[in-house]
C-alpha cells in the first residue's frame, strides 16, 4: 500500500532520473536546451545535482517546480533493484522509457491517497480503494506499457465525486471555475472557499488573502500566482508542483501534506 513517504520524491536515493531521461528547452525555467535521455550538465558522478543550492540563481527555475512523487527512488531501487543506467548503459533505455510512466501513476496515486484521507468521501473509498490496488499493482512491474490515460479516466471520475463530497459540506455559495481562464485576475481577498477551480489558469493572479480553504485545485496552474496571505488549508488535490510555481509568503497556510516553497 502506497503511504504519503512512498509518494514524496527521495533524491538522495535516486539515480538522477529527472535530470536524464526528461527533456527541457532554453525558457523562463531552463537557460538551455536538454534532449530527452541525456544528463543534464549538473548531474555529478554521484547523480547529485551540482547547482542544487542555487537553481533558481542558475536560470533552473523549471527543476525547482518538478516533483516525480517518489517515483524516481521507485524505478532506480525497486523497478530495477539498484542497476543505474551509468554502470549498465544497455539498460538505459528502459529505465527512460519507464520513469515518466511511473511518475504519472505515482502522481495518481498521490490523488487516491488525498481522496481516501478525507471522511467526507466515504461513499467512494471503497471503489477507490479498489483502484488504487489496480494502479499500485501497475507500479509494481515495468510499467513501459501501462496505459496511463485509461487510469486517468477511470480515477477521474472519482475524484470528482469525492472533490463534491468534501465541498458539499463549505457553507454558503460554492463557485464554479472549472477550467475558466483567470490569468492575471484580481481575486485579492476573494471568497473561493469550497470552489471547484479544477483546470483553471491562474497564471499570475493575484489570490492575496483570499480564502481557498477546501477548494479543488486539480489540474489548477498556479504559476507565479500571488498567494501572499492566502489560506489553503484542506484545499483538495493540490501538489507540491503547483504550490512550488506560486508565489507566497510567511502568512500563506499551506496543507499540512506540503512544504512551504523555500523560494517563499
Amino acid at each position: 500500500m502506497s503511504t504519503n513517504t512512498e509518494l514524496r520524491a527521495d533524491c538522495a536515493n535516486c539515480h538522477g532520473l529527472c535530470c536524464v531521461a526528461l527533456p527541457f528547452t532554453a525558457s523562463a525555467g531552463f537557460p538551455v536546451d536538454k534532449e530527452a535521455g541525456r544528463p543534464c550538465r549538473n548531474l555529478l558522478a554521484d547523480f547529485r545535482c551540482g547547482i542544487h543550492d542555487d537553481l533558481r540563481g542558475r536560470g533552473f527555475a523549471g527543476c525547482t517546480v518538478f516533483d516525480c512523487f517518489g517515483a524516481g527512488q521507485k524505478v532506480s531501487n525497486v523497478t530495477f533493484g539498484g542497476r543505474d543506467w551509468r554502470s549498465d548503459p544497455g539498460l538505459a533505455r528502459r529505465v527512460f522509457a519507464v520513469f515518466p510512466v511511473m511518475r504519472d501513476l505515482h502522481e495518481v496515486l498521490w490523488y487516491l491517497a488525498e481522496a481516501l484521507g478525507r471522511p467526507e468521501a466515504a461513499p467512494v473509498h471503497g471503489e477507490l480503494r479498489r483502484v488504487r490496488a489496480d494502479v499500485e499493482a501497475l507500479t509494481g512491474g515495468v510499467p513501459e506499457a501501462a496505459d496511463v490515460a485509461a487510469v486517468r479516466a477511470r480515477v477521474g471520475p472519482l475524484l470528482m465525486r469525492a472533490g463534491e463530497l468534501v465541498r458539499a459540506g463549505v457553507p454558503g455559495r460554492r463557485r464554479d471555475h472549472r477550467g475558466a481562464d483567470l490569468a492575471g485576475a484580481r481575486l485579492g481577498r476573494a471568497d473561493l472557499r469550497g470552489a471547484c477551480l479544477r483546470g483553471a489558469l491562474l497564471i499570475a493572479a493575484d489570490l492575496r488573502g483570499a480564502d481557498l480553504r477546501d477548494a479543488d485545485l486539480l489540474g489548477a496552474d498556479l504559476r507565479d500566482a500571488d498567494l501572499r496571505g492566502a489560506d489553503l488549508t484542506g484545499c483538495l488535490f493540490l501538489t507540491q508542483p503547483q504550490l512550488d510555481a506560486a508565489r507566497g509568503d510567511a502568512a500563506t497556510r499551506t496543507p499540512a501534506a506540503l512544504r512551504r516553497p523555500a523560494h517563499w
